[in-house]
């Protein structure tokens, strides 16, 4: 992350940190800043003084499941630091915790001023976007109450509400009104000659409708102990390649991350099950095609994230068209959000359908599971849902209509709903943009993939010979009418999509790639797609980018139009290891495991497009999650695909 923010992640809560463990209430800006649970800011204030100044940073947070640092009072070389301040920090579920520790560094009795200055403002995470957007509160009020032991904030607007609690041990000797609506907890602290005495703050957060009884961890380290028991639990069975000691400790890596990625959600009957969040900062939700992809990577070793997401991405499918205009009936929701502006629609994410490829997705997942589990109880639990969802495909989506899954801009929403969202995405190698319906490349692999796999499950585990074959043909329709009316014969590769006029839209993308995941085209088109992936102006040395350098729409740094996306490139790697390519699966392999050494084993959502040819090392992409499932489940992707060597 830029900004020197560290984050610190546990399910749908997470805190980002300055360097001296400190939240300075920032408020716009490419970096969260404060204490977050399920979309609001439930710490805005986090900051410490020590005898009224602030202290310097002996060393600063490194970036781990626990926020430690080392600080000192302001002084000169002439005039030792009187005492030495252990901070440590960790985030557990809806909860935060600090324990701080005060040695003295003199042979005499000696007192400290510590003061923490806190403050909850509440404010939904889509208000401190880099959008500089504003939305109105009618109504909106924030209290305070001093407790024996600490501080409460609330919030109320309407029915909303929303409560912080701080509650210290030793209790604050005072607790002091700032002016600015913050509070200052106070101590003053007697040290014996080189003593030590500790301080521990938990911060517990009730976002609105939270009825579970929650519980403070006691300190840090036992939410370290948590997540260490955790990510043991996800490492669990999985056979790390001996042969490639890099990929094996990029695996455990984003095992590790996934672990802590996991948010809570409901299936059909209203169990409680943990789903794969998007990623962290901007996205620990539910965002269907990110635990669909995250789970399918994973399926070899995690079933489980399969058998979770499933029944969740069915229990929020459209029955109707309801409030938003996008939610058809079968369609899988794109993104679930609970945060105070979604709940009072002032952004379209509480329940937002705008997706073309989820759908799909989810009958891909479904078919996968069964296949390799064994288990048919999903696929006969989740028909109705199924059946749905290839309804949706046929009617809505444009499969009988159109030919293919279609979608238009959504005002207010995304322009684009297929894996590349950004407002540019979808465009021609000029960069011009296609008007009307778009019909991406991509998104017809997985129906193609869908229908198949729904097919096989109705003759297998539903008994429906006559609907299995009317899929395979619908298939089979629809690959022939692809690779007729996608394919552009001038550079033997297909087009990115077409527009709503049924004009190719010709940029060389790296959605081809998914083309191969999915199998829809002829082994002979599949080959040359598979080997142009490779040369120099799709593949950067760290993956292949996702729009070939030399094309006027292309730029290293642009969120779709020339970055490498990690996901993106093990979808890649998967195809090509389909149709035979294996050097190239290889190659592409090698590549984003290099990448993830460099960086401590970890893959982020994205980095730039910058050639490996002209700077030794990945150049990361701005405004990327550093903490995201899909990047965290490559490693995965990459040992499915390539095997351990």
């Amino acid at each position: 992350m830029t900004d020197r923010h560290h984050l610190l992640v546990h399910g749908a809560t997470f805190a980002a940190v300055g360097d001296r463990g400190d939240i300075s209430g920032v408020r716009g800006g490419g970096s969260p800043d404060g204490l977050f649970v399920r979309d609001a800011r439930h710490l805005s204030r986090w900051q410490l003084t020590v005898d009224g100044g602030v202290p310097e940073v002996l060393t600063p947070v490194t970036d781990g499941d626990a926020a430690r640092c080392v600080l000192v009072p302001r002084g000169g070389r002439q005039e030792p630091p009187a005492h030495t301040l252990f901070r440590q920090q960790a985030v557990g579920d809806s909860s935060f915790v600090e324990s701080l520790r005060v040695t003295s560094n003199r042979p005499v009795p000696t007192t400290v001023r510590l003061a923490i200055t806190a403050d909850a403002d509440f404010t939904d995470q889509f208000e401190l976007r880099s959008d500089h957007r504003t939305y109105a509160k009618p109504g909106a009020v924030r209290s305070r109450e001093v407790l024996d032991d600490g501080i409460e904030f609330t919030y109320r607007r309407a029915e909303w509400q929303s409560r912080t609690t701080i509650i210290a041990d030793p209790a604050p000797d005072a607790v002091e009104e700032t002016g600015t609506g913050a509070r200052r907890l106070v101590w003053t602290l007697d040290l014996a000659p080189h003593g030590t005495t500790e301080l521990v703050l938990r911060v517990m957060a009730r976002p609105h409708g939270e009825k579970r009884a929650l519980r403070v961890p006691r300190d840090p380290a036992s939410v370290r102990e948590q997540l260490r028991a955790l990510e043991g639990e996800f490492m669990e069975g999985v056979a790390f390649p001996t042969g490639w000691p890099e990929l094996a400790a990029a695996c455990a890596r984003g095992l590790a991350d996934l672990a802590a990625l996991q948010v809570p959600a409901r299936g059909p009957d209203g169990e409680e099950v943990r789903v794969p969040a998007g990623g962290a900062p901007w996205f620990l939700a539910l965002l269907a095609r990110d635990a669909l992809l995250t789970s399918l990577f994973a399926l070899p070793y995690r079933p489980e994230l399969a058998a979770a997401t499933l029944p969740a991405l069915a229990a929020t499918q459209a029955t109707g068209s309801g409030s938003s205009p996008l939610a058809q009936p079968g369609k899988i929701v794109h993104e679930v959000r609970h945060g105070e502006l979604a709940h009072f629609g002032q952004v379209p994410f509480r329940r937002y359908y705008g997706s073309v490829d989820a759908t799909p997705l989810f009958l891909i997942l479904l078919g996968a599971y069964v296949e390799q589990t064994g288990d048919s109880g999903p696929a006969r639990r989740l028909e109705p849902h199924a059946r749905a969802a290839v309804g949706w495909m046929l009617d809505h989506g444009g499969l009988t209509s159109r030919g293919y899954l279609v979608y238009r801009a959504d005002e207010g929403g995304l322009a684009n709903q297929n894996w590349k969202d950004s407002p540019g995405a979808i465009c021609c190698a000029d960069g011009t943009r296609p008007t009307g319906a778009v019909m991406a490349a991509g998104a017809q692999g997985y129906a193609y993939d869908a229908l198949r796999r729904t097919a096989w499950l109705a003759r297998t585990a539903w008994g429906d010979e006559t609907y299995g074959a009317l899929l395979e043909q619908a298939a089979a329709d629809l690959r022939d009418r692809f690779q007729r009316d996608f394919w552009m014969r001038e550079h033997s590769f297909p087009a990115l999509a077409l527009d709503g006029e049924g004009r190719q839209v010709d940029a060389l993308a790296s959605d081809a790639g998914h083309l191969l995941w999915s199998g829809l085209l002829d082994k002979e088109y599949g080959e040359l797609v598979g080997r142009r992936l490779l040369e120099p102006d799709f593949f950067s040395g760290w993956g292949v980018r996702t729009l070939a350098s030399g094309q006027p729409a292309y730029h290293p740094l642009s969120y779709h139009r020339g970055s490498v996306w990690p996901h993106d490139n093990a979808l890649i790697t998967l195809g090509l290891a389909r149709y035979g390519l294996h050097d190239e699966a290889r190659a592409v392999a090698h590549a984003l495991v290099d990448a993830a050494t460099v960086a401590g084993h970890r893959l982020p959502e994205v980095l730039a497009g910058y050639g490996r040819d002209t700077h030794p090392e990945p150049v990361p992409y701005p405004h990327a999650c550093v903490r995201e499932a899909r990047s965290a489940v490559v490693p995965l992707a990459l040992l499915t695909a390539v095997g351990g060597v």
